[in-house]
């Protein structure tokens, strides 16, 4: 899993409330259990009409957020399902912090274990920053995880809270896998005692 430190650039204003993952992902493509390759299908009903051209109304068919990393919502974002296909498909396109009121559990949840840093700030801020994102290319936040603030265009730094422990996960880019694999040598030696202790057993690793 990819590091999340700081991100800077324009963030993509969204504000609606209630996106479930439906909307972030629609059922129909959730036929792969592949993480790479579902972003082009983010937001499918809100990108594309029925014909699949692009809607030129909606943010992530507009410059500079065609390639935006940073995404401001409003209240219960990630909703319905519990899919982890949305924060596949948003880490896919290339959106690594989601910035809103609140978030759906379940959602907030697989956010983490995918490298994406969900931020909940109260909606007057979140209305400032969708303000702040309108203004385009040039009207930059940063978000400091190490940190944790978010920066707005002015300088403002707005101040938010993670559990310590999902921050270092992010911080070091570890996932479920990634935190079994820092106690590799101590795996190896138990496997080894094992091999030698009880030597009838079928190896782990063998071949089915």
């Amino acid at each position: 899993m990819e590091k999340f430190t700081t991100l800077t650039g324009p963030a993509a204003p969204l504000p609606m409330a209630n996106i479930d993952t439906d909307k972030i992902i629609p059922a129909r493509f959730l036929k792969t259990i592949k993480r790479s390759g579902l972003g082009v299908h983010l937001f499918d009903t809100l990108r594309f009409d029925a014909e699949g051209k692009e809607r030129p109304d909606f943010v992530l068919n507009q410059a500079p957020w065609r390639k935006a990393e940073i995404l401001v919502a409003h209240e219960n974002f990630g909703c319905g399902s519990s899919r982890e296909h949305a924060p596949w498909a948003l880490l896919d396109f290339g959106i690594r912090c989601v910035i809103a009121p609140d978030f759906a559990d379940i959602f907030y949840n697989n956010c983490f274990k995918n490298g994406i840093l969900p931020v909940r700030l109260p909606r007057a801020v979140c209305d400032l920053l969708i303000e702040d994102a309108r203004l385009g290319a040039n009207a930059r936040v940063t978000v400091d995880l190490e940190r944790q603030v978010v920066v707005r265009p002015n300088g403002e730094e707005i101040g938010f809270e993670i559990d310590p422990f999902r921050k270092h996960l992010l911080l070091n880019g570890l996932d479920d896998i990634g935190q079994t694999m820092q106690h590799e040598t101590a795996i190896d030696t138990f496997e080894a005692r094992r091999k030698s202790a009880q030597s009838w057993l079928p190896a782990t690793n063998s071949a089915a």
